[in-house]
């Protein structure tokens, strides 16, 4: 079948597929997302099968899907949007319970867009969907971002800060661990979140970044948030990086829907954990 051309998702009236071999689930994650998505249209299916019908019916702007339905695996389903079904786009989301060993036994591929741990519920799904079709423009917060190119730098920047966030930026690991460091020294934490290339000048990587924050300055990834950006599709180098402690990646070249989805998405889950912990 022709692909053709549809919009990105940016509608005030998305359509939105969810694919999983649960009743309640689907119309658990159908109530929140109508009341997320205020004129969203979600178009539920049980199985692979259903789903590959529907996908004829209409523009749809995003497909989650569980990883195991009844008669596929979501994988299969991801491979038939790409290459079968009239979209020339559609982000696809896997809701898993095991994605970490998934990507380690290299079985998911390039057609799916992200991947979501099932273990954080209904709630936090819809929350995450919703960042994709509307990315939330008034979450706030301070982000260190460490970036040693000037040009990736002053764009990403300038993204972020469009959309209201404070950006401390610096272009070695070496330095952004200082700053770190001093600031929890003094009773603070520097920054809300940490966005980090991986292969950078100086000594350090992103991933010894990772293993420093973690590991000897001692944040648990709900207290400080990491995105790793990465240029790199090794799963084997993915996966090591989220062992590492990253809570999440974005590929380069980045889009701007999905970086801001993600910070957003992880800022609202640290912000949770952190008031949790106050209470």
């Amino acid at each position: 079948m022709e692909a053709t051309s549809t919009r990105h998702i940016s509608s005030e009236t998305p359509r939105v597929m969810v694919v999983d071999g649960s009743k309640l689930v689907r119309r658990l994650i159908e109530g929140l997302l109508m009341k997320d998505l205020p004129g969203a249209t979600v178009i539920a299916c049980g199985t692979g099968e259903e789903a590959k019908a529907a996908l004829n019916s209409g523009v749809i702007d995003l497909v989650t899907t569980s990883l195991r339905l009844p008669d596929m695996d979501g994988v299969e389903l991801a491979k038939y949007v790409r290459h079968g079904s009239p979209q020339a786009y559609i982000p696809i989301i896997i809701v898993s319970g095991d994605v970490n060993s998934r990507m380690q036994n290299r079985e998911f591929s390039a057609e799916i867009t992200d991947c979501f741990d099932k273990s954080l519920g209904p709630e936090a799904l819809s929350a995450f969907i919703r960042g994709y079709i509307r990315p939330d423009t008034q979450a706030t917060g301070t982000i260190l971002y460490v970036e040693d190119s000037r040009v990736v730098a002053m764009a990403t920047r300038k993204v972020l800060e469009r959309h209201g966030f404070t950006v401390i930026h610096t272009v070695s690991v070496e330095d952004g661990l200082e700053k770190v460091e001093t600031a929890k020294a003094n009773g603070k934490q520097l920054s809300d979140l940490i966005l980090t290339d991986v292969y950078l000048k100086g000594g350090l990587t992103g991933k010894e970044l990772l293993e420093e924050v973690r590991a000897r300055i001692g944040y648990s990834k709900g207290e400080m948030p990491i995105i790793v950006m990465t240029g790199d599709d090794n799963v084997a180098n993915q996966v090591a990086l989220m062992r590492a402690g990253a809570n999440d990646m974005v590929t380069k070249p980045t889009e701007e829907k999905i970086l801001l989805a993600k910070i957003c998405f992880q800022l609202k889950v640290s912000q949770s954990i952190r008031k949790h912990l106050q209470s």
